[in-house]
């Protein structure tokens, strides 16, 4: 008979699984997606609608987990992870069958994320409390790894089948996740089992969770505006609506905390922060996610609109293509997640955590040297070393963030983690996207100017030097043809171009692989190492957190018959200082 630990880290990792492909397949697919919807990416609405789609998700699940995480210590972790997975896989269909097309259909798709982003906030909110109830202390660094590893293992399936699929038809990008949802919901509600120790009596706190949340999304809402264009400016950081979002958002996290301090059941329950390995864990990870979370985006930007171009691929494939050439990034996770997660189990997780950020921010500052026109074994060398780095970060922090708490407030202390973790992947696409656009801003239309002139196509320096830099990322992340778009909206000045003097050798020059992928490398690049240096600057600021740590602290709870956990050999050690009063350890 499998031991119910399996049952529980095979269902938790298929929540993981899915999750993680449906990240990535967007990533890879929203070329085909939009296009399918029929949306012009130089309209200024689209770009709004790609920041919502890629964005929307994060701040979602940002926003609830420390909600489901406490409500899961009331009613139980294995309830709400069921009704996760049921609510994930509704998200899903709805996604394969948006009815419209155009800004309709972009809404349409935003709602159903938000819904899959439900679902998926009751997932990773459970997932790793489930993995610590159900494991001893001396198994859960493995366990924590190979979970960890199936989170990467679904962004490279993701990238894969993005590019496959979407190439047949956008619909089936979420299509797919349906089958796997079914079974992951059949499967939890027949295998699960809750074992873990509740507090039935406690109530919700209600001030807590609306400050919290309306704090929370009002701040993310302010970045995810201030990254769109706003009265004549790049972007919208000067609009008082977002100025006026930021610092009500501010506010009421402010006073979140103070309310926190005199509630009798708080949701965000602050004493865990004097578990040392419990803050600074969880403060690395956020750290963590500020760097790596744009990263990726970042990556596939210059990939697709620069150097696949170069090296002759059509735009029409560059976004498949994008995603084949960022495995090495992959399979560094990969290599080193479950190693550094074993070793995690004799050794602890500082030595191992900070050197895996050092090693990532190592890495970043190679990137910070490439070209535009690289050569790609450096560069993939540069991502399996990056990837290795957060594989030996990821799960020993995991671990020793889970390990710190005691258990009836693992799923608070789970989704506590995981907010954090998502509020910084949407810090760094605020941060890295807000680089990039004022690098552009101030360099873009001087670089079209001069490489209109030399192309004898003057005539187009008022059209192209007005393009807002938000159209010109969009369309090069989108894998469009970006001057045949715009020229095709022309009409009189593109027949004018091409019935002049050499005109048609003007077009095929200004539509072709080199032109515009040439032309905006010069201010992309600049951005782009500018961001590369930030990351590498939170990172050391991550591994500084994670060095101090201190000890390995292991929260003693030993199993029983029921569970199929059987006590270790040796207890591990407690450290009793490390917990506040009221949550101190008790041996069993």
């Amino acid at each position: 008979m499998v031991q119910y630990k399996w049952v529980a880290l095979s269902n938790t990792t298929m929540g993981v699984l899915m999750g993680s492909i449906n990240s990535t397949i967007i990533l890879i697919s929203l070329p085909a997606i939009f296009k399918g919807i029929d949306l012009n990416p130089f309209l200024g609405s689209s770009f709004q609608y790609l920041l919502w789609i890629l964005m929307g998700y994060m701040m979602i699940t940002a926003v609830l987990l420390v909600t489901v995480g406490r409500l899961s210590d009331i009613y139980g972790r294995v309830r709400l992870f069921n009704l996760g997975f049921l609510i994930f896989t509704i998200g899903s269909i709805l996604l394969s069958i948006t009815p419209n097309t155009g800004d309709l259909g972009a809404q349409e798709l935003i709602a159903f994320r938000i819904i899959q982003a439900i679902g998926g906030s009751f997932l990773f909110a459970n997932s790793a409390a489930i993995i610590t109830d159900s494991f001893p202390a001396n198994e859960r660094g493995k366990a924590m790894g190979i979970n960890q590893i199936s989170a990467l293992a679904g962004s490279l399936v993701g990238l894969i089948l993005g590019g496959i699929l979407s190439a047949y038809n956008w619909r089936f990008v979420f299509l797919v996740s349906v089958p796997v949802g079914v079974l992951g919901t059949v499967w939890s509600y027949s295998k699960l089992k809750d074992h873990s120790v509740r507090h039935k009596d406690q109530k919700l706190d209600i001030p807590g969770n609306i400050s919290f949340a309306g704090g929370l999304t009002l701040i993310l809402i302010g970045i995810t505006y201030g990254l769109m264009p706003y009265n004549g400016s790049a972007t919208g950081w000067s609009n008082p609506y977002v100025i006026l979002s930021m610092i009500v958002g501010v506010a009421m996290l402010v006073a979140f905390v103070f309310i926190e301090m005199v509630v009798p059941y708080p949701m965000f329950n602050l004493s865990l922060f004097r578990i040392r390995a419990f803050s600074t864990g969880s403060f690395a990870s956020l750290l963590q996610s500020m760097g790596m979370g744009g990263l990726m985006f970042m990556i596939i930007i210059l990939l697709q609109g620069i150097w696949l171009p170069l090296h002759g691929y059509s735009y029409s494939s560059v976004p498949f293509w994008a995603g084949i050439y960022t495995i090495p990034m992959m399979l560094g996770f990969v290599a080193l997640g479950p190693i550094s997660g074993a070793l995690s189990d004799r050794f602890g997780a500082k030595g191992l955590s900070t050197v895996g950020l050092l090693i990532s921010a190592v890495a970043f500052l190679l990137l910070s040297t490439i070209s535009y026109n690289f050569s790609y074994i450096p560069f993939a060398l540069m991502l399996f070393m990056m990837g290795s780095g957060m594989g030996m970060f990821a799960a020993p922090n995991v671990t020793a963030v889970m390990n710190a708490v005691p258990p009836h407030l693992r799923g608070v202390a789970s989704g506590m983690r995981s907010t954090m973790q998502n509020t910084g992947q949407t810090l760094s696409m605020g941060l890295f996207f807000t680089i990039i656009v004022v690098y552009l801003t101030k360099q873009l239309p001087g670089a079209f100017t001069s490489s209109l002139s030399s192309a004898g196509a003057p005539v187009l320096i008022p059209v192209l030097t007005n393009i807002p830099p938000t159209s010109a990322l969009f369309s090069a992340f989108l894998g469009y043809d970006p001057v045949g778009t715009i020229l095709s909206n022309l009409g009189p000045i593109s027949t004018l171009i091409s019935s002049g003097a050499g005109g048609s050798g003007i077009l095929a020059t200004l539509e072709g692989k080199i032109w515009f992928p040439t032309t905006i490398s010069g201010p992309f690049m600049d951005s782009l190492h500018v961001t590369f240096y930030a990351g590498a600057l939170i990172f050391v600021l991550g591994a500084i957190l994670s060095a101090l740590r201190g000890n390995r602290i292991v929260y003693e709870d030993l199993g029983s018959e029921e569970t199929g956990i059987e006590k270790p050999e040796h207890a591990p050690l407690v450290d009793p200082k490390s917990y506040p009063e009221e949550t101190a350890p008790v041996h069993k």
